[in-house]
């Protein structure tokens, strides 16, 4: 095999290992299904067994929810009143902008200047949620996330979050002991991830939402740690759409704008995505391919006063470069 071809599959595969690299959590995610720490059905007692009194209450009875001001959506006031009623022997907190703010700068005086630099509302939205959970504990609900039957069950793990279909975890139901690891390590990583990746929805995504998140989870979970330090997750079925599941869910994601839309055309879609990713893939590297057999195989260097020559050494299977005067 020539020098010059050996060289271009070198770049390539060193090319293809960085990027590998790079988003080897991402790719690893793929493969996530939480089954390791999943709540199973058998775990948890139907709505009004008398076996929830006898399970151990771990998580404070606190809700926690999250909005601009008091004056809440008609759309979800009827969640967020079901939430309320079904939990009379719960404190409700709802932490509007201002609340949240004056949280941060007493409690978290360190994060406070990343807190007013985000660019989005939903962001602060989104970090106030994991900062509550670390220093008061307790369940934080989206408001769009109507209450189906008491959380008590969701009391006895330290810390749980729901699966995402396909992968994933989400942010939007979570439930934690104060001073949980995992909410630690996440309320520490925020700073790192707040970047700007041009569009508003992965933006958000990616800096404090769900897939920050997911992130957060998969390299936490790497880590062999004790039970106690465990993330439980509760899976689709538990979340919503039976009469024993712990939510229902009312419209919501009035954040979401043209971008997200695009997103989720490309997720119901992404066979012909990534077939077109494997093409174009093809086509790039088959004209890199020609470009370095024109410009190095050939010796077409261009250099000034001087041209390059290729030439084969007889009897040997290497190649010299002679460089001649023009």
């Amino acid at each position: 095999m020539r020098r010059g071809t050996i060289i271009f599959l070198i770049i390539n595969l060193l090319v293809i290992g960085f990027l590998l690299n790079a988003f080897s959590t991402l790719i690893g995610l793929l493969f996530e299904d939480g089954s390791a720490d999943a709540i199973h059905p058998a775990e948890i007692p139907a709505p009004g067994s008398d076996l929830i009194d006898n399970r151990t209450q771990l998580i404070p009875k606190i809700i926690h929810q999250t909005y601009i001001n008091s004056s809440i959506p008609i759309q979800w006031k009827a969640g967020q009143q079901s939430c309320i009623d079904l939990h009379e022997d719960y404190e409700y907190k709802l932490w509007t902008d201002e609340l949240s703010r004056e949280f941060i700068s007493a409690e978290y005086p360190w994060f406070l200047s990343t807190f007013d630099s985000y660019r989005y509302s939903i962001q602060r939205a989104d970090a106030i949620r994991y900062f509550v959970l670390a220093y008061y504990g307790g369940i934080y609900i989206d408001l769009d996330d109507g209450c189906n039957r008491r959380l008590d069950p969701l009391l006895s793990y330290p810390a749980w979050v729901r699966r995402t279909v396909p992968t994933g975890i989400s942010n939007d139901a979570m439930g934690s002991v104060p001073q949980h690891p995992f909410f630690l390590r996440v309320i520490e990583s925020l700073s790192g991830y707040n970047r700007n990746w041009a569009m508003p929805y992965i933006t958000v995504m990616y800096s404090t939402g769900p897939l920050f998140l997911s992130v957060i989870w998969k390299e936490y979970m790497d880590i062999k740690r004790p039970a106690a330090e465990h993330v439980r997750i509760l899976m689709p079925d538990e979340y919503k759409g039976f009469k024993w599941s712990f939510f229902n869910i009312s419209r919501g994601s009035s954040w979401h704008g043209k971008d997200a839309q695009t997103i989720f055309w490309m997720g119901k879609h992404w066979m012909l995505i990534t077939v077109a990713g494997f093409a174009i893939a093809g086509v790039v590297g088959v004209c890199l391919w020609s470009l370095w057999s024109m410009w190095v195989m050939r010796g077409s260097f261009g250099g000034k006063g001087k041209r390059g020559l290729w030439r084969r050494i007889s009897g040997k299977e290497r190649y010299e470069l002679i460089d001649r005067m023009a």
